[in-house]
């Protein structure tokens, strides 16, 4: 791997573990057995890297939330996507813990994000509505970027209102489970009658996972 990417990599994982504000270049060097005038013949500073993590985060988004082609509904299907959701919020959980401190600091990023984010609003719809045409979700046409508005906004503050609304101070996978059946109690009320077993099993099968992750902690 080129030092390049070590440098992204690493910040990626310290930030995630300690925080992006109490992390600094010379840590993220020191963590890589590297000089500090290595780290900046590659990146000018901090916000230099959160550029090049934030490039990981838009080519994951638009990998992740495509919608579906012409192909049978499975739970399979489903937590594909949920699982692209959790991926999301755990690989760059750094990110939503300290969002708007992150974007005020750098204008250019910010119109980055809401870019992105206007893209994952418009795909999440595209996959809402064929939902709808496949009789998994009973919500009016004229609703459903709202819909899509509404999971994206539980998905984007989910870290930040459990780091500032309970006693914790580190996020795990199990908090981020936790997250993913929220949203679920959102498509469950939305659910036809005929694919309201399916969002079922998918509930059942987070809510192992979560157990699994508090058990293991």
């Amino acid at each position: 791997m080129k030092t390049r990417d070590k440098i992204v990599f690493a910040s990626l994982e310290l930030f995630n573990e300690h925080g992006e504000r109490s992390i600094t270049t010379n840590h993220i060097a020191a963590h890589l057995g590297i000089s500090p005038g290595n780290l900046y013949y590659h990146f000018r500073n901090k916000e230099d890297i959160i550029n090049s993590i934030f490039t990981l985060y838009e080519s994951h988004l638009e990998s992740g939330f495509k919608p579906y082609a012409d192909v049978p509904i499975t739970v399979d299907l489903l937590i594909g996507y949920f699982d692209a959701m959790f991926y999301t919020l755990w690989q760059f959980r750094f990110m939503y813990a300290n969002l708007a401190d992150i974007l005020s600091r750098d204008e250019a990023l910010k119109r980055r994000y809401l870019h992105a984010q206007q893209q994952v609003l418009n795909r999440s719809s595209e996959v809402l509505r064929k939902l709808k045409k496949d009789g998994f979700l009973d919500v009016a046409d004229e609703r459903v970027v709202d819909l899509a508005d509404t999971i994206k906004m539980m998905v984007s503050f989910w870290i930040s209102y459990q780091l500032t609304q309970s006693s914790i101070s580190t996020i795990t996978k199990a908090t981020l489970y936790d997250g993913l059946l929220r949203v679920l109690m959102i498509f469950k009320a939305y659910a036809t009658p005929s694919s309201l077993a399916t969002f079922e099993r998918l509930e059942q099968h987070y809510h192992d996972i979560a157990n699994q992750e508090r058990a293991a902690a």
